[in-house]
């Protein structure tokens, strides 16, 4: 009798674990189903929303042309040579367009992206003389932003808006003094003699340190040489304007960083004269968008578990 209790006993535990795993398996699928259901759901309204914009229909004669350039500079951001010059190129080929208007609020980024930017505004300028260029300026204009912004004819900043930071940084970390008290060993092994150079778990070197200020030096050079020619006599003889150093925009005005104050549509509508304002600014398209959103996801995962130790490029910001 006992053993046929055990038994009994038995096939109920066995019973009871194929209904939990059951339960188990049907909550799993249940998660995923709507994790799915949700991303496609996202795809659906992203697509409606790309194919019902008319930013760029207006029925006006003449309008302003509006490229925004919104938060970091950098490669393969919404703000990048790629996405901007192509967004530029087809605002002064619209042959309704009486002035392009540059929005920006960008703290900066990649000198290499700005650089191609601001080349890119003075090539259109050159092929459509007619057409003048204005940036207007909201919140932060700084680095790679006014790297930009010193190739339109003129610049508008709000009072209040921050301008400036001509200057170039690299950033790195050292944990050398933290290995030592963990008790870690560094093993590096390279072929060539800095190839190392700014690795954050050895000392740094007094020659590699020279090598790094002369090269953002030179960067720096250039970022001044730019600023120079777009900006010319309108620049005062305060040393500061180049130390990296920023301004409210009425004092940006004072120092002849910027020449007036003005938003977007006192711009379009004093200015330029033409107050219907088209936006031209690219965007990166649906796919793009929810496989950044899904990546940054992941990334902001992996980074809560992880420290970066990369050494970084050169930054306008």
């Amino acid at each position: 009798m006992d053993d046929n209790n055990k038994a009994v006993n038995a096939l109920k535990e066995i019973a009871l674990e194929g209904i939990k795993e059951q339960r188990r398996s049907r909550r799993w699928g249940i998660f995923f189903k709507l994790a799915l259901l949700s991303y496609f759901l996202i795809f659906i309204i992203a697509m409606s929303s790309d194919l019902s914009d008319s930013s760029t229909a207006s029925d006006a004669d003449e309008i302003t042309a509006v490229v925004d350039i919104t938060g970091v500079i950098m490669d393969g951001a919404e703000a990048s040579a790629e996405f901007v010059n192509a967004s530029l190129q087809e605002a002064f080929a619209d042959q309704r367009t009486k002035g392009v208007l540059i929005r920006i609020n960008s703290p900066g980024g990649s000198p290499v992206q700005a650089g191609y930017i601001n080349d890119e505004i003075y090539r259109l300028k050159a092929k459509y003389p007619d057409i003048p260029v204005y940036a207007v300026v909201s919140d932060v204009c700084a680095s790679g932003g006014y790297y930009i912004a010193v190739a339109a004819d003129e610049i508008y900043v709000d009072k209040a808006s921050i301008v400036g930071s001509i200057g170039v940084r690299m950033d790195a970390f050292g944990f050398v003094g933290a290995m030592e008290k963990l008790g870690v060993e560094r093993r590096l092994i390279t072929a060539g003699e800095h190839k190392g150079i700014l690795d954050p778990f050895k000392p740094i070197e007094a020659a590699e340190v020279q090598h790094l200020e002369t090269m953002l030096a030179h960067t720096h050079t250039q970022f001044k040489n730019v600023v120079k020619e777009g900006r010319g006599k309108r620049l005062s003889n305060n040393p500061d304007i180049f130390t990296g150093l920023f301004w409210t925009g009425e004092d940006a005005i004072t120092l002849g960083l910027a020449d007036k104050l003005g938003s977007d549509t006192y711009v379009a509508r004093e200015v330029i004269k033409a107050e219907e304002q088209v936006n031209f600014t690219a965007e990166k398209d649906v796919l793009e968008r929810l496989a950044d959103s899904i990546s940054t996801s992941i990334s902001t995962a992996i980074s809560s578990a992880l420290i970066k130790t990369n050494t970084t490029a050169p930054r306008l910001y």
